[in-house]
């Protein structure tokens, strides 16, 4: 007798849900994307107890007739492909006709769903059709789901807390409301509101909804393209960052993805701009030929494959890259008014009306006020472009003058000018401005050296010893003469001119510990940046140290003229504004 044999319908969709299926947000997920497959323009997600409960879905989509309801709760029962080729043209969210059967077969489903003069009723449970029968005539769907893997109990035992479901779910459905700022979304839970969008096919709006005024106020328009890719959205200001990737949102051709090759050119765009540990909140869209990317490499299509990548790569860190340069990046000390704002107009006006928040909102958004803005872009916004040569970096900050005042604590400069009053980490500054000339010293090409009274003997171990003899090519190459000199020990005849003076012994040591560090992964432009920034380190002026007048004067001059005078190269800021409302509001002077 055949041991092997076929298994049942029902059996073959409770194991797909187990990977179609995961969590509430899961079924959330499917249905929305159905919904918005349905060209609706306006879906109500309505959700009792976090979706544990009771999942309901209210869209004015095209709907389905009769027969065609029905057959959608059939497997790989499909709309969106009718022949092989259209695999590789695919233009909607889902397509493997795997989710309705899935999410049926393990809870109860009630489906009302109308495309012309007679709607249909369907309720299945478990998988079983119970009610098949016309209903009223209501153009669109509305879907409702109950009772998730109450005939599995062991998905059931995974499911987490109401509060845990429901906090993915809303994620969810900020992502996908940002993904399609022109329909109208709305999230309830237990009949509360908890995310509600007006579908105006504003992005910035939109990003205002969700976030509030603190983040959209502090968001930068970029616009980049190749010839195979367009990008456009919002980057936010380094200022606001967050401690994990999940606002790094990305989305192509409409689908919100989770791609590792997108989210590490955001991040190296950033790079220096913010620690390693922090990361910030960016909403970007690229649209490409379908062919280029393959979204069927997961059942829950949040990973995609994408071609061409390294185009990509650099069309994206040098678009942020172009834009960062050239936008005015110090932060306001104070960060909870916002009665005077700074909004650039290439963004958005500078109108603003005063509306309560929600108290979700409050919780959640971490913002105390929320205000309405005017969110219409100007027609003359700039495309930047990918080549970062034509770049005019810092153009307003290079006008800010600063007349130093004082130093607090050994360690801020207190300065001051018509606008207000700022702090400068004197160690952040120095920083910044020493990485900057070691970086731009370490790529030039003439190489300037210069010959030690006393040639400088640097003894190492064996292993560092040898280490170093296999990549002397580098040294060579950054202007070191160098010769062994008994065991384990090489002496330095020349070295380069940029090495700080008075401490070039102990700068030879940090370039040989970075070259000992890389080991056999050496690459010249990331060892470039790392010897820079850790030089920049160690020979910048520390905190609790006494500068005089004239000093801090130079710091300041030369620190608006390096690339990035906002941050040291570690990502920590070296400038912070108190404005002259600030300091009035602070001091009762200024009392609305």
């Amino acid at each position: 007798m055949s041991k092997i044999k076929i298994m049942s319908e029902n059996l073959a969709n409770k194991i797909a849900a187990g990977e179609v299926v995961e969590k509430c947000a899961s079924v959330v997920k499917e249905l929305v994307e159905n919904s918005i497959d349905a060209h609706s323009d306006s879906i109500k997600i309505d959700l009792q107890e976090g979706g544990l409960k009771e999942i309901k879905i209210t869209d004015n989509g095209v709907g389905m007739e009769s027969e065609d309801a029905l057959l959608s709760f059939q497997r790989h029962a499909t709309s969106k492909l009718t022949r092989e080729d259209d695999l590789f043209f695919i233009n909607t969210l889902g397509f493997r006709g795997e989710a309705l059967p899935s999410i049926a077969s393990v809870s109860e489903v009630d489906l009302i769903t109308c495309a012309s003069n007679v709607g249909t009723h369907i309720h299945i449970k478990g998988g079983k059709l119970e009610i098949n029968e016309p209903s009223d005539a209501r153009k669109g769907t509305i879907i409702s789901v109950s009772n998730l893997f109450f005939n599995t109990p062991a998905r059931l035992k995974y499911l987490k807390s109401e509060q845990y479901e429901l906090a993915n779910t809303v994620s969810f459905i900020e992502k996908l409301a940002l993904s399609y700022p022109n329909i109208k979304f709305e999230l309830t839970n237990n009949d509360k509101t908890l995310v509600k969008t007006s579908g105006s096919g504003n992005l910035l709006k939109t990003i205002h909804e969700i976030y509030g005024l603190n983040v959209s106020s502090k968001m930068i328009e970029v616009k980049g393209s190749t010839d195979d890719y367009d990008m456009e959205g919002y980057i936010c200001k380094p200022e606001i960052l967050k401690s994990n990737r999940n606002h790094m949102i990305t989305i192509v051709n409409g689908r919100v993805v989770k791609n590792n090759d997108l989210n590490r050119a955001i991040n190296d765009a950033y790079y220096t701009y913010k620690p390693d540990i922090k990361f910030p909140i960016v909403v970007l869209k690229f649209e490409t030929d379908p062919t280029l990317i393959d979204v069927n490499i997961h059942p829950t299509k949040q990973d995609i494959k994408l071609s061409k990548v390294n185009e990509l790569y650099n069309m994206i860190v040098n678009t942020i890259k172009n834009k960062l340069y050239k936008e005015l990046l110090i932060p306001n000390a104070i960060k909870d008014e916002v009665t005077e704002i700074s909004i650039p107009t290439t963004m958005i006006k500078n109108e603003i009306v005063e509306e309560k928040a929600s108290n979700f909102e409050k919780e959640t958004k971490e913002n105390n006020y929320q205000t309405e803005l005017d969110f219409s872009i100007a027609e003359n916004s700039e495309i930047y472009s990918t080549n970062t040569q034509d770049t005019i970096i810092n153009p307003e900050l290079k006008k800010l003058v600063l007349y130093p005042v004082g130093l607090a604590l050994g360690t801020y400069i207190i300065a001051q000018n018509e606008e207000g009053v700022y702090l400068i980490d004197q160690h952040a500054a120095q920083e910044r401005i020493n990485y900057d000339k070691y970086l731009k010293a370490l790529k030039e090409e003439e190489i300037s050296t210069i010959a030690p009274l006393f040639p400088i003997n640097i003894e190492l171990n064996a292993g560092d010893y040898l280490t170093i003899k296999g990549h002397m090519n580098i040294l060579t190459d950054m202007g070191f003469v160098i010769e062994e000199f008994g065991l384990n020990t090489y002496i330095i005849k020349e070295h380069p001119t940029w090495l700080k003076r008075g401490y070039e012994e102990e700068s030879i040591h940090k370039i040989f510990d970075s070259i000992i560090s890389i080991g056999n992964r050496f690459d010249r432009v990331k060892f470039n940046e790392h010897l820079a920034i850790t030089l920049a380190c160690k020979m910048s002026i520390k905190a609790n140290t006494r500068i005089s007048t004239e000093a801090q004067e130079e710091i300041l001059n030369e620190l608006v003229n390096t690339d990035n005078p906002y941050n040291c190269p570690h990502g920590r800021p070296t400038i912070i504004k108190f404005s002259i409302y600030d300091l009035e509001k602070m001091f009762k002077r200024a009392m609305n």
